[in-house]
């Protein structure tokens, strides 16, 4: 049997979720009104326009017997297949394999800081695109094989693109992407390398999302994926799969405090969510922990609606060298600045000169050189600490959620001398 989707904006027909497997996952359900929908390639709820998220029914029993077989299963984001909306058998498919990336004990960062209690980078620029979005995309890729879709897209400050087109590579899938077109150049060539189509649209990110909100909608994008649109509330639980690691790798502990890099805020909200999986099924135990959004201060509409104490997040235009965070109307911040209140936290931001220092910091104390995004992470932790609103007491986690290498205009290096290839001369330097 098959049910029509939701509202989809599309003619694809949706298979049976008993046939095409979505795992634990029973329904899409509206984070507004509840109100639940058959799974398909909606976004929206009909009812009151809320956004969709995934449903489920999960595994019920002995904490320790689900605890070992995820410890039995792959080293990457399969291993957490009870947990999310694929198929049993998708470790044995072809997709790119992301997850279970380092969670770094950073005690030089820590001495650095003042930080006492423990302080990991959970990095995940180990991920086969370099960037924490392969994690999603990968979430996105099984569904939009389950709903027959035959390309996959999205609008994207970067990372995403170059995710989508080396996951629609390896899944044998069309990919078209949209970016905005003064991107940084290294994320431009790992987005067009995969073969796929890129299209860079003449604005900011909120532009491209825009304009593929129409594209959607359009005879043009029949038999179209969006991941981070039609696809979206499969493609935000690969976000979860970053709390459950960071769980399992603290030995099945929750952190006392997290700090998080704030986009869209989806990253945050999922990140919330696993954790409170965790909790109910009793895989770790039921303590408070805080949970920290990070902008940058020339595009931190969640920080400022946080700070004016705001129900309401209001658009902004970015202008900041984070360009992977420069959303300047974020879907998810209202339910960001929830959870940031709710758990005790805070949203904060830094300026540009802070996230190439908090770069710099944090290559010359734990050797991991991160994305600007990565740099308003540690950042804003600095701040934090600084403030007194984070314990150095506590255990902290922090989120590097990108490689350098993409963002390399934004730091300035280069050699410490350079000399001819003599000893005389390497004396004469003062090294």
């Amino acid at each position: 049997m098959a049910v029509e989707a939701v509202e989809s904006r599309t003619s694809v027909r949706v298979t049976d979720p008993s046939v095409a497997s979505f795992g634990p996952a029973v329904a899409l359900s509206c984070r507004e009104c509840g109100e639940r929908f058959p799974l398909g390639p909606s976004f929206v709820c009909v009812g009151c326009f809320g956004p969709l998220e995934v449903a489920y029914e999960l595994p019920a029993g002995d904490p320790e017997a689900l605890r070992r077989r995820i410890e039995a299963g792959p080293a990457n984001i399969w291993r957490y297949a009870p947990l999310l909306p694929v198929p049993a058998d998708v470790a044995d498919r072809p997709n790119l394999n992301p997850g279970f990336t380092k969670l770094v004990k950073a005690d030089n960062l820590a001495r650095e800081l003042g930080v006492t209690g423990g302080l990991y980078v959970k990095d995940d620029s180990g991920n086969p695109t370099h960037s924490f979005k392969d994690r999603v995309v990968a979430i996105a890729v099984e569904a939009a094989r389950a709903f027959g879709f035959t390309t996959l897209s999205c609008s994207s400050t970067g990372n995403l693109a170059g995710a989508v087109g080396a996951a629609a590579a390896r899944a044998g899938l069309r990919s078209c992407v949209f970016i905005p077109h003064d991107l940084e150049a290294g994320k431009v060539v790992m987005a067009a390398v995969y073969g796929g189509d890129l299209v860079g649209i003449e604005g900011t990110y909120d532009d491209v999302n825009r304009f593929c909100s129409e594209l959607i909608g359009d005879p043009l994008g029949e038999g179209w994926g969006f991941v981070n649109v039609n696809l979206r509330p499969y493609y935000g639980e690969g976000s979860k799969t970053l709390a459950y690691e960071i769980c399992e790798q603290l030995g099945w502990r929750l952190p006392d405090q997290i700090v998080v890099p704030v986009a869209s805020g989806s990253q945050l909200t999922k990140i919330d969510k696993g954790l409170k999986e965790l909790i109910a099924l009793g895989l770790v135990e039921d303590r408070p922990y805080r949970i920290f959004g990070a902008q940058a201060e020339g595009c931190a509409p969640v920080s400022r609606a946080f700070k004016d104490g705001h129900e309401v997040v209001r658009p902004v235009k970015p202008d900041t060298i984070a360009k992977s965070l420069a959303i300047g109307n974020p879907a998810d911040g209202p339910y960001v600045l929830d959870i940031a209140r709710r758990t005790g936290g805070a949203v904060e931001d830094v300026d540009d000169e802070r996230i190439v220092e908090a770069i710099r910091l944090l290559a010359r104390t734990e050797g991991i050189f991160a994305e600007t995004a990565g740099g308003v992470t540690v950042g804003v932790t600095r701040k934090l600490l600084e403030d007194g609103r984070l314990d150095p007491s506590l255990t902290t986690v922090v989120l590097n959620t990108g490689d350098g290498l993409k963002t390399l205009d934004a730091v300035a290096a280069g050699p410490t001398a350079t000399i001819p290839p003599s000893l005389d001369a390497f004396r004469a330097a003062g090294l």
